[in-house]
C-alpha cells in the first residue's frame, strides 16, 4: 500500500513522462493507491497560481484535479489527530517542513510506503520511501 507525493500523482499528466514511472503505475493496482488530502491542497494551490497568468493551464488543471478527486474519492486520507500527534512527535526530534513532515506521519500511521521523487526531504522520518523515478 502507497501514499503518493505530488511529484508522483503529477509524473503520468507530463507531455514526456518518465517512462519508470509510468511502468511502475502500471504494475500497482489501483486500490494500493493513496493520497493525503494535503496533496488535493498543494494542487489548488497550483490552480489558483495559474489563474490570473495562464487561464488555460488553470482550466486544465482544475479539470485534472477534479478527476482526480473522483478517482480517488475514497482512498484520499485526512489529517487526522492521530496523524497530528505522529507529526507532533517526529518534529519535536527535528523540525520538518508542515507538509512534508504531515505526509511522513500519514505514511507512518496507516503503514504505507511514501512514494516521492524527494527521498532527501522524507530522511529521517522513519517512513518506508520509495522513488519510482530510480526503479528498474
Amino acid at each position: 500500500m502507497y501514499l503518493l507525493d505530488t511529484n508522483v500523482v503529477s509524473e503520468p499528466r507530463k507531455r514526456r513522462p518518465d517512462v519508470k514511472v509510468v511502468e511502475w503505475y502500471r504494475g500497482i493496482p489501483e486500490g494500493s493507491l493513496f493520497v493525503s488530502a494535503l496533496l488535493i491542497g498543494e494542487l489548488r494551490k497550483g490552480v489558483e497560481n495559474k489563474r490570473s497568468r495562464q487561464p488555460d493551464a488553470a482550466q486544465a488543471l482544475e479539470k485534472w484535479l477534479t478527476r482526480l478527486k473522483r478517482e480517488f474519492a475514497d482512498r484520499v486520507l485526512p489529517v487526522t489527530p492521530e496523524v497530528a500527534e505522529r507529526w507532533g512527535e517526529m518534529n519535536a526530534h527535528r523540525p520538518f517542513p508542515v507538509v512534508d513532515g504531515l505526509m511522513a506521519a500519514t505514511a507512518l500511521t496507516h503503514n504505507l510506503v511514501l512514494v516521492t521523487r524527494n527521498i532527501k526531504d522524507f530522511a529521517g522520518t522513519g517512513v518506508r520511501l520509495l522513488d519510482p523515478f530510480e526503479q528498474g
